[in-house]
């Protein structure tokens, strides 16, 4: 039972931000190793609420819907900060859309990234809180950013914040288009389309029942109607041809996409645990391409 005075029950705080966080704490704790993608932070940052949240991933660690939230929550995860922390990318803005719970600022050497964390400002508020209690510091070079997707102006809180809109960003928006109306999704879009020649973005989207298999229909099956329930319903679906369009239309280039099954290979899901990959959803990463003849970084 947690304390009516933990951040996390505040009103407007993202349930889904802890779910996330303790599916890539519990992976370190349930699943064999190697691990997918190592996330040391995910149990601190849980707080008051890990010994319960974890607690179901011990218990049932084998159940599809936990095992699944774990593979989504990790894949996505590896998929983004492998194309982020490539040698040869010359960037060094990191935006997180979304940011919820992630780690990344504080578990990485400061320095070779500025980091803008966007989410709705009770959620930052909570996460203040949590990483204090934690011991965890900020460091200086994280920025964070109060925005509500449905009805904020992105880029101009990003330029307000001190995002350099001349230099090239790094943008990763992780299990957050699901919640999100089309059109908020396409003004998103259309605001990072906007940036510098090189920027890239890796976003998840989930698929339409169509185009998952059963292990991905069962787990929207069982999981949406809960996401409805602590206010945070599923609105979008895009095969990835959709998302593909969706960024052409904004400005972006396909660069790759992927599923499950892509983020580490068959090799590596021939594991000893109940990991599993599924068809639930999808990541594409873009760029936004330099004008003819002018190379960008890393060329």
């Amino acid at each position: 039972m947690t304390s009516p005075d933990f951040p996390g029950n505040a009103p407007g705080i993202s349930c889904t931000a802890f779910t996330a966080a303790a599916a890539r704490a519990a992976h370190l704790l349930v699943d064999a190793a190697p691990p997918i993608f190592s996330d040391p932070l995910a149990a601190p940052l849980l707080g008051a609420r890990a010994e319960e949240l974890l607690a179901y991933h011990r218990l049932h660690g084998t159940h599809p819907v936990l095992a699944g939230a774990r593979a989504e929550a990790v894949c996505r995860s590896r998929f983004t900060e492998e194309r982020l922390l490539r040698a040869n990318s010359g960037i060094d803005q990191y935006l997180i859309l979304g940011a919820g719970l992630d780690s990344f600022a504080y578990r990485t050497p400061p320095g070779r990234f500025r980091v803008f964390e966007v989410d709705r400002a009770a959620t930052q508020a909570a996460k203040r809180e949590l990483l204090e209690a934690a011991g965890i510091a900020v460091p200086e070079s994280v920025t964070f950013v109060a925005v509500d997707f449905e009805t904020d102006r992105l880029r101009e809180r990003l330029v307000q914040s001190g995002l350099d809109p001349h230099r090239p960003v790094f943008v990763s928006w992780l299990g957050v288009t699901m919640y999100l109306t089309r059109e908020a999704i396409l003004a998103t879009l259309t605001d990072l389309g906007g940036s510098a020649p090189g920027s890239e973005i890796v976003a998840d989207h989930l698929l339409p029942p169509e185009l998952r298999d059963d292990a991905g229909n069962g787990y929207a099956e069982a999981v949406a109607p809960m996401a409805a329930e602590e206010g945070e319903p599923w609105h979008t679906f895009l095969s990835p041809a959709a998302m593909a369009a969706l960024l052409r239309d904004t400005g972006f280039e396909v660069v790759e996409q992927a599923g499950q099954h892509d983020v580490v290979g068959p090799a590596g899901w021939n594991r000893d645990d109940a990991l599993k990959p599924s068809r639930l959803s999808h990541l594409t990463h873009a760029r936004i391409p330099h004008p003819a003849g002018k190379p960008g970084h890393g060329s």
